[in-house]
């Protein structure tokens, strides 16, 4: 019996396959010493051993079985390495992806736990594992999981999501924060947080912080343009009658066409913007919190602090002194 099954598929973030095994690797040599029970895991290739990753490397693993047996573990499956969100379907089509997807469906159907980030999410959702289910996936694919699977509610502002026997992440690095996660539920907080300090990786709540929101246009001219059109009028935003009127449409027309694009609603979408500048801002100017909140158009710091705390899960303030600490 295992705790843990690593699945891979060929052209896997080599990053985030690296991060799940060194952590697993920690977590076993650091088990004893809080008398706890060692934690036992094992890799699964799909579509050939050992396993090309991204990046030219390569994992060993062993030949994932015809027939999957019960064996106790959580599933982790890391990022897929996916290119875009249009690379997704066809992705999923091919026999690797449709073998580890029978498999994750076999092993989920017996009870077991499932846990993926970034791309691999697709995966789950191909086995049919999402729906009715609260999950999250990399920001910038996250309206293309909304597209395939309607009916599960995509949280794309969670870093990590856990409804029931699945569990998801964010972008190739949130791999971190799910085996975290997943450490934790299993063994306890003192192991999970003794593998945090020991490799210096810290667990976070919000992708958020971290949205560019040039990249949610995903090639889409018209959302470019309304990106580009808040972004020039900072510190005052036009109000979203304006941005609609300005295209030529009604709110209702321009609401509907970013909500399919980006999974937002143009409010969000404007506040990604501001919550993006202010973030730039408190990154590289010495604009104390009062002046960011001027320059992306709030008339006071609480407002801008507001919108940090509940979007981003961290005010200014403590963001600055996070980039701080990060500089050393």
């Amino acid at each position: 019996m295992f705790d843990f099954t690593v699945l891979l598929l060929p052209g896997a973030y080599a990053s985030s396959v690296a991060v799940t095994l060194d952590m697993l690797a920690a977590a076993t040599r650091l088990a004893p010493r809080l008398d706890l029970p060692t934690p036992r895991w094992r890799v699964l290739g799909v579509g050939g051993v050992p396993v090309a990753l991204g990046g030219g490397l390569a994992a060993q693993a062993r030949a994932l079985p015809r027939t999957v047996r019960d064996d106790g573990a959580i599933w982790v499956v890391p990022g897929l390495g996916l290119e875009s969100a249009g690379h997704a379907r066809e992705r999923l089509l091919q026999p690797d992806a449709q073998a580890a997807a029978r498999a994750l469906r076999t092993h989920a159907a017996r009870g077991g736990t499932v846990a993926a980030s970034c791309s691999a999410v697709f995966l789950l959702q191909a086995a049919g594992l999402l729906a009715g289910r609260r999950v999250t996936t990399s920001w910038w694919l996250a309206a293309r999981l909304r597209e395939l699977e309607p009916g599960c509610t995509v949280d794309a502002n969670r870093m990590v999501c856990a409804d029931g026997p699945v569990v998801t992440a964010g972008a190739a690095f949130a791999q971190t924060d799910l085996m975290l996660h997943l450490l934790r539920a299993r063994f306890g907080a003192p192991l999970a947080k003794a593998v945090s300090r020991v490799l210096l990786v810290d667990g976070r709540e919000a992708q958020a912080p971290f949205v560019v929101p040039e990249l949610l246009a995903d090639g889409d001219e018209l959302v470019a343009r309304v990106i580009e059109r808040v972004t020039q009028a900072m510190p005052t935003p036009p109000s979203i009658a304006e941005l609609a009127r300005g295209f030529g449409m009604s709110e209702r027309t321009l609401a509907r066409h970013i909500r399919a694009r980006t999974g937002q609603s143009t409010g969000a979408l404007v506040q990604s913007v501001r919550l993006n500048r202010a973030r730039m801002l408190l990154e590289s100017s010495r604009l104390s919190v009062e002046q960011v909140a001027e320059q992306v158009g709030y008339g006071d710091a609480t407002a801008l602090w507001r919108l940090m705390r509940r979007v981003a899960g961290v005010t200014p303030r403590r963001l600055r002194a996070g980039l701080a600490a990060e500089r050393g």
